[in-house]
């Protein structure tokens, strides 16, 4: 996460570190002398727009790169990533860190002392006659492309079932990015298009709510360059610290108190959701009509959106149920569904009921009789309550019977765990393009037209229809601590182009800058992990997922 270093204007003069995550190419030029005079024992690191003086043995702002010797030098291992049953031998970790420009060396959490050189980490990193295509170089600490026109810092030669591939691998720098966040819950979060804060900023909204779940939009350009520092810079380390899979406390301006983490259950207001309801109140009618059958007179589930009424329903017609007479309140849609029988809240169904007979307005005695049999049960069968009308027609809470006791704990059997489902969206643009061609528009074309494969740290990425590469990945199939940020403020995501070794040179690739594994396990600082997620197809072996 971001320190308190990040307060630093980002100028020339003042600008020493800052802090951050992710890494680059092994050495990157030098920029051409400025009219700012830099001290001889600093490098300028230019690989991104802060443009950071970097101290012999310290780091810059992103803790990405550090001047090692008077040179810069990339910090973290380039992560690569190995099939099932390749077992090349490793030698192993992270270079020893730098220390950081700024009295906070602690708080960044670096160590005082000098950097191995490339030569002492890499050496002995891979056994010989290693099988290429059993090895994907990752974007991830890989470096970017700032100033734009250089070539990616990895373009990868690999072969696959007899066909030469290249994949081009870099980070690309995101100010136009966002996260999509589906929150598996009926509680009501607040109202659509409330503001989203975090730590007293506003990082986004309440968006449309989805069946089952509630949905939020947080980060984008807006939030991270278009309101104060401030803004930017909690923005930045939100994204950040969601992106890497890690928990993010929200407020929502007159709705609830949130902790958001991927993969993990929701906390609404203090309390740890369970289940995402199995469907509206109408089609869990549907669903379980016919368990209910002949074993209750009439059955409402409470919804938010849409309370069922069974014997009104299309399922109850069907069965041949006889009107029971109930009343209902709200606005009646078809037969059988209501909509707006209460507010959103944290009751029955996603409302702010606490008695389920406050939604109806009483019993038709022209229709009702004694002893009709009634069930109330929300979307989740988180609540449930079962009634017999005694001889003036008023509801009276009887012990359910156990035919329908079974019949509320089948519908929460079939609501899946309540989860947060975190999507990165981000638009890759011409500085990034330029890495892979020196035509951009081609690798656009290559992707709409399916040749070029895109993920992100070896997950598929979703292409979205229409101009430019705007791509959507799940960061749950992504490895761990995947995403950086430089403190412009922007994100630093990792992001992979494979294609085959001849569509790469009739786009205009940078060709002279191909290399086989072998050569960068045997040159490059780099970290082997195992293929983390069985689900995600082999990059170069995998179609594009296009819109």
């Amino acid at each position: 996460m971001m320190t308190e270093h990040t307060k630093v204007d980002h100028s020339m003069e003042n600008i020493d570190a800052l802090e951050a995550t992710t890494p680059g190419p092994t050495v990157l030029e030098k920029s051409p002398p400025r009219s700012v005079k830099m001290a001889s024992n600093k490098v300028e690191c230019n690989a991104c727009p802060v443009l950071c003086q970097i101290s012999e043995g310290r780091t810059g702002a992103c803790d990405r790169w550090g001047n090692v010797g008077g040179v810069l030098t990339r910090i973290d291992p380039v992560v690569v990533m190995r099939h099932p049953g390749v077992r090349p031998a490793v030698a192993g970790a992270a270079a020893p860190g730098l220390a950081s420009n700024s009295t906070a060396d602690d708080a960044a959490g670096h160590a005082a002392g000098e950097l191995a050189s490339v030569a002492d980490v890499a050496g002995g990193n891979v056994s010989a006659g290693a099988d290429d295509s059993s090895m994907f170089v990752s974007g991830i600490a890989s470096g970017t492309t700032y100033p734009d026109y250089k070539p990616a810092p990895f373009i990868v030669a690999s072969q696959v079932r007899g066909v030469d591939m290249v994949t081009v691998v870099t980070e690309g720098i995101f100010s136009y990015c966002s996260f999509k966040v589906k929150i598996d819950t009926d509680r009501y979060l607040g109202p659509e298009q409330s503001n989203i804060r975090h730590n007293g900023e506003i990082v986004g909204h309440v968006t449309t709510a989805e069946y089952g779940s509630q949905m939020l939009s947080l980060g984008g350009v807006h939030h991270l360059t278009g309101g104060s520092k401030k803004e930017g810079r909690v923005t930045c380390s939100m994204m950040l610290a969601l992106g890497n899979k890690e928990a993010v406390e929200l407020s929502i301006d007159g709705g609830a108190q949130l902790v958001v983490q991927a993969g993990k259950a929701p906390i609404v207001d203090g309390k740890e959701e369970q289940r995402m309801r199995v469907g509206c109140g109408s089609a869990t009618i549907g669903i379980f009509a016919k368990q209910w059958f002949g074993h209750a007179d009439e059955v409402v589930v409470v919804d938010d959106h849409i309370t069922g009424v069974l014997t009104e329903h299309q399922a109850g017609r069907c069965l041949g149920m006889p009107p029971s007479g109930i009343k209902m309140k709200g606005r009646r849609s078809t037969p059988g569904r209501y909509f707006q029988v209460a507010n959103p809240g944290n009751g029955w169904g996603g409302t702010d009921i606490a008695d389920p007979l406050s939604i109806i307005d009483g019993f038709d005695p022209a229709v009702s009789h004694p002893g009709l049999r009634l069930l109330v049960t929300s979307t989740t069968g988180e609540h449930a309550e079962y009634y017999e009308l005694d001889e003036e027609l008023k509801p009276q809470r009887k012990e359910m019977p156990a035919v329908l006791h079974k019949v509320v704990e089948r519908i929460g059997e079939n609501c899946e765990p309540s989860l947060c489902s975190v999507m990165f969206l981000g638009g890759a643009g011409g500085s990034l393009r330029a890495g892979v061609t020196e035509n951009p528009i081609w690798l656009t074309n290559s992707i709409k037209q399916s040749l070029t494969n895109v993920t992100c740290g070896g997950a598929p990425a979703y292409i979205w229809a229409g101009g430019g590469i705007t791509l959507m990945v799940d960061v749950m199939r992504m490895p761990d601590v995947s995403f950086g940020y430089v403190p412009t403020p922007a994100l630093v995501a990792p992001i992979e182009f494979s294609m085959t070794r001849a569509d790469y040179e009739r786009l205009g690739g940078h060709m002279d800058h191909v290399r086989t594994i072998e050569d960068i396990l045997a040159k490059e600082r780099h970290r082997i992990i195992d293929w983390y997620d069985p689900a995600n197809p082999w990059p170069t072996a995998s179609k594009p997922m296009l819109a």
